[in-house]
């Protein structure tokens, strides 16, 4: 046991900050974040439509939609309001961006060669007898991705881990169900996409909390402000 907790102690101040600092940019509300979330959706929706789990899996590892959640789980152990306003907005913003990217293609495609019902759309629609189970993989993927964040050596398994957690797939979902009237496809997939982002949440504040970042609020401030700048130069 004591083992177990030395290994949260192995983690040096620099690292910590170089994770603030990554994680703050990451999942910064740009232009090019908002393109990418627009394309993974797209692609996503697509998937969906032409029952193709390939493209599914593609859209996931282009999709940043994943940074801004864990920003919420860094924000909140922080007590930093800035961070979790930031991170949440992003977020928000995302999903609004993502249902009109899904309803628009839904509406401009469906009926094109594309099968009546998914068989992808089919496998889940009893989606609350496993949503212990979709809980239980978003806990073990927030894991996952805060170890990935804090260490970087760790870093090129983030697109593993989105694709592990199902966040895209739904706000496809839930679009393509917007687009045919269906609201128990809306309900169903809406409620995987926030059990999602419930269990990486709780796992990411977990994990934060044993690395003790709650003493990392000035650092996360300080890399806020100075990407706020970079963006007002981007903006004009």
């Amino acid at each position: 046991m004591t083992n177990f907790f030395k290994f949260f102690e192995n983690v040096g101040d620099k690292e910590k900050v170089e994770a603030v600092d990554r994680l703050v940019r990451q999942s910064s509300p740009r232009r090019d974040f908002f393109l990418m979330v627009i394309l993974s959706v797209s692609m996503a929706t697509f998937g969906i439509m032409l029952d193709s789990v390939v493209i599914l899996i593609g859209s996931m590892l282009i999709a940043p939609v994943l940074y801004p959640v864990i920003g919420l789980a860094m924000g909140i152990v922080m007590d930093d309001r800035p961070l979790i306003s930031r991170s949440f907005l992003t977020l928000f913003k995302s999903v609004v961006y993502a249902l009109v990217a899904a309803i628009s293609i839904s509406v401009l495609f469906i009926g094109v060669s594309t099968p009546d019902q998914p068989v992808i759309i089919k496998s889940i629609s009893d989606i609350n007898q496993s949503l212990i189970m979709y809980l239980a993989v978003a806990v073990i993927a927030g894991v996952a991705a805060s170890f990935a964040m804090i260490k970087p050596n760790l870093n090129e398994t983030l697109p593993g881990v989105a694709v592990t957690v199902s966040l895209v797939p739904p706000l496809a979902a839930i679009g393509y169900g917007i687009s045919k009237l269906d609201w128990s496809l809306v309900t169903n997939f809406s409620l995987v996409f926030l059990v999602n982002i419930a269990g990486i949440i709780f796992s990411s504040f977990v994990i934060f909390a044993f690395f003790d970042f709650q003493k990392k609020q000035k650092v996360a401030d300080r890399s806020i402000k100075k990407d706020e700048k970079i963006l007002m130069k981007e903006n004009h």
